[in-house]
């Protein structure tokens, strides 16, 4: 399935640029984080146009934290690395778990299934 009811503003440049980041650092852990697919889901339901602004934001803000270089625990630490910005997800899907819909959990585990398969 192609996902492509993204939104579209005056912040393009600054979704761009971290679009272009959450891929590239997807890209280099996919296999190596437990949730995965959740990033993914919530970034499809962040990028939907449907999404409510409000609920675009706050995902947008937790898929910000996942690409941001330097966060509360450095994620090239072994196994605990990646806990932090889990747990910023975590905590910003229960709040939003309505919006998330089948159509973006199916696109993330496409698109996960691709990620994850040797090329």
């Amino acid at each position: 399935m192609r996902f492509a009811a993204f939104a579209s503003g005056p912040g393009d440049s600054d979704d761009e640029t971290l679009r272009r980041k959450f891929w590239r650092k997807l890209g280099h852990v996919a296999t190596q984080i437990p949730f995965a697919e959740e990033l993914l889901a919530a970034y499809y339901c962040a990028f939907d146009r449907s999404t409510p602004r409000r609920v675009q934001l706050m995902l947008i803000g937790a898929i910000a934290y996942f690409v941001l270089p330097t966060d509360l625990v450095p994620d090239w630490l072994p196994a605990v690395g990646f806990t932090d910005d889990a747990a910023v997800l975590v905590a910003t899907l229960k709040l939003v778990a309505d919006h998330v819909r089948d159509e973006h959990r199916t696109a993330a585990r496409e698109k996960l299934a691709t990620l994850r398969t040797p090329h």
